[in-house]
Formats: C-alpha cells, sequence, structure tokens
C-alpha cells in the first residue's frame, strides 16, 4: 500500500514527501498543477473520479484542511479503504472562540474526523514562511506596514510541521496518534516588530516598520483579504495578542526529538527572499 501526500507543491509536502521516500515507502504526490513535480498525478479534490484514481490502493494521507472538498474526500477515502489521514489544519480552530460555521480550519476538521480511519489533526500556528509575504513590500516600498506590531505570536518553520507530519506516518495508525490533535509552534514567543528586527539585522536589509491604524489595515488589507469578517477575526486576534506573550506548544519537540527551528535559522535560509 502507498501513502499520498496531497498540496504537493508547498514546503512542507515536499518535505514530508522527501522524507518518506528516504525511509523507503512508496509515495504518490498530488497537485492541482503536476507538471513541474516530477511524478505526481494530477488531483482535483473537487472531482469525485480524480479524487477516486489519486486514493486507489492507497493506505494512508498526507491532507491539506479544505472545508469545500472535506465530505467528498471523506467519501472517496472510505471507499479507497484509507487507513490514516494527517490533517494540516491551524491552531485557529481550537481557540476559545472558534465556530466551526465561521473558521474553516474547524469546519475541516470537523468533517474530516468523521471519516471511518484513524485522524489526527496538526495544528500550527503563525508560519515563519508567512514573512515571505512581507517582501513583497520591503522590495516596494522599504517598509512593513501591519496593525499590532506588539502583538506576539510564536511562529513556526514549515520544516519542523513536516518533521511531525512524518513521524505520525512513519509510526502509521492503530497507535497513540489516532483521534488526536497536535497543536503546533516555533520555540519563542516574539513581537512582530521584533521579527522586523531580525530580518534586518540577518539579511542587512534596512526596513522601516509601520504600525498602521485597525482603520488603515483594514483598507490596505482589504485587497489580499477579500473576507471581512475572515479579516475582522484576525484583527481582533491580534488585538488580543498585544503585551501577551504566546503559549509554547511542546509537540514538535516531544515527537521529532529535536528542538524546533528559530525564526534567525529561517531566515538564514532565506535570505534570498529580501535580496533585489
Amino acid at each position: 500500500m502507498s501513502i499520498l501526500v496531497t498540496g504537493g507543491r508547498g514546503k512542507i509536502a515536499r518535505a514530508v514527501h522527501a522524507g518518506l521516500v528516504a525511509a523507503g515507502h512508496d509515495v504518490r504526490v498530488g497537485s492541482r498543477e503536476p507538471a513541474d513535480l516530477p511524478g505526481a498525478i494530477p488531483l482535483n479534490t473537487a472531482h469525485p473520479v480524480s479524487l477516486a484514481n489519486a486514493l486507489d490502493g492507497i493506505s494512508q494521507v498526507f491532507l491539506y484542511s479544505d472545508p469545500s472538498t472535506a465530505s467528498l474526500f471523506v467519501e472517496a477515502a472510505e471507499n479507497a479503504g484509507v487507513k490514516q489521514v494527517v490533517l494540516l489544519s491551524s491552531l485557529s480552530s481550537q481557540a476559545a472562540n472558534s465556530d466551526a460555521a465561521a473558521d474553516p480550519h474547524a469546519e475541516a476538521e470537523r468533517v474530516i474526523t468523521d471519516g471511518a480511519y484513524a485522524t489526527t489533526r496538526l495544528q500550527p500556528g503563525t508560519f515563519m514562511s508567512n514573512a515571505i509575504y512581507w517582501s513583497y513590500q520591503v522590495r516596494a516600498t522599504g517598509q512593513i506596514r501591519l496593525p499590532y506590531l506588539e502583538a506576539e505570536e510564536a511562529p513556526i518553520h514549515e520544516l519542523d510541521i513536516a518533521d511531525v507530519a512524518l513521524k505520525i506516518l512513519l509510526d502509521g495508525p492503530g497507535g497513540a496518534h489516532d483521534g488526536r490533535a497536535y497543536p503546533l509552534t516555533g520555540p519563542e514567543s516574539m513581537t512582530r516588530r521584533h521579527q522586523i528586527e531580525l530580518i534586518t539585522e540577518v539579511t542587512g536589509v534596512p526596513i522601516e516598520a509601520v504600525d498602521l491604524t485597525p482603520e488603515q489595515a483594514f483598507v490596505e488589507m482589504a485587497n489580499t483579504m477579500r473576507n471581512p469578517a475572515q479579516l475582522a477575526s484576525l484583527m481582533a486576534y491580534w488585538a488580543s495578542r498585544v503585551g501577551s506573550p504566546h503559549p509554547l506548544e511542546p509537540n514538535v519537540e516531544l515527537l521529532t526529538g529535536h528542538s524546533g527551528r528559530t525564526f534567525v535559522s529561517w531566515l538564514r535560509d532565506n535570505l534570498n527572499v529580501y535580496s533585489n
């Protein structure tokens, strides 16, 4: 039996794929755009035939959270006899004020965990790779413009998420991971202002940090986040994190045996992101 890795173009999926291959497993990679992924198959999770073809002969799946296609996946996975699903979700799904009707990750978890297979949910917080989006502002204006620069987060390296997923897939179904949710953070809480300072320190690129008012942020971010309700929820979350260190989760170290990678290490691995 084989393992299906979905979202094959993503950094997490690529790292999971590489780790499974190195461990000697037969791996199938699915992607909406497989042309530039050697050996990948086309996978449209909104299309039942595409799902059925991708899941044929598959025993385990690394799955990206998508509430719009979750029900189709469950049906196809049950028909294919899938034994284990490792779902990449989000820490937002377990927030105290999380509402499955409003939070897409919570909704995807609700549907996927109803399937007749073992499910493990990975719930990472902010990705360190989100800092890539800041680089576009830096190149265009020399600035990073964000609201609530004093909000604290504990960003996580995408390779740590991949290492956790790999551990669970290699352990397989029928063990301690079944039915579990693993919240995941990086090893340190920091303000976004400090993250910007570290970018300059490591890369040498001077950056002006501009602390937007909530009103300014709603205007400037409306082009990239078109759902007003989600934007309002995100703004409220950032506001709640001002002056409050982010709780650190130990699951990266507990599951992988190594400490979580730091934001400085991520920057050193991605120096080209901020170069012109």
